[in-house]
């Protein structure tokens, strides 16, 4: 399988304008420039791509190893923080909280931390990564 993306870029780096296509088109000339990536711009930018990228597969990855130790999935939402730095990412924090039926909170701790270490995208990534794991309705376990 493979994905592809495409950015158009014109003019300088603080006054230039850029857009994204995605293959699927869900990103279709979408608006990125300097002030939307360093400033308070209109417009997304590779990090916040980037957050939702790791966002989705990690999510991804922690419902399927919760379905493959026998669970059910009612809902999992994680929030990704990337943390650009002198133009280093230097980490990746997600935030979650999941309602799983039956799954004791040392079980679905167990899961999050393998699908925060298996899921593509944070192989992928060279930073540290962290979560920060709430199992809700824990008392109906």
């Amino acid at each position: 399988m493979k994905r592809n993306a495409t950015a158009v870029w014109k003019g300088s780096l603080k006054e230039g304008t850029g857009q994204l296509t995605t293959q699927s088109t869900t990103l279709q000339n979408t608006q990125y420039s300097f002030k939307s990536r360093f400033e308070e711009g209109v417009g997304t930018n590779p990090e916040e791509l980037i957050a939702a990228a790791h966002a989705g597969c990690f999510t991804m990855q922690l419902g399927a190893y919760i379905s493959e130790a026998g669970f059910e999935v009612e809902s999992i939402e994680t929030k990704c923080d990337i943390d650009l730095v002198d133009k280093i990412i230097v980490t990746s924090q997600l935030t979650l909280t999941a309602k799983v039926k039956g799954i004791t909170n040392d079980e679905f701790q167990t899961l999050v931390t393998k699908a925060e270490k298996n899921c593509i995208i944070s192989k992928v990534l060279n930073t540290a990564i962290s979560t920060d794991a709430t199992l809700a309705d824990a008392a109906l376990v």
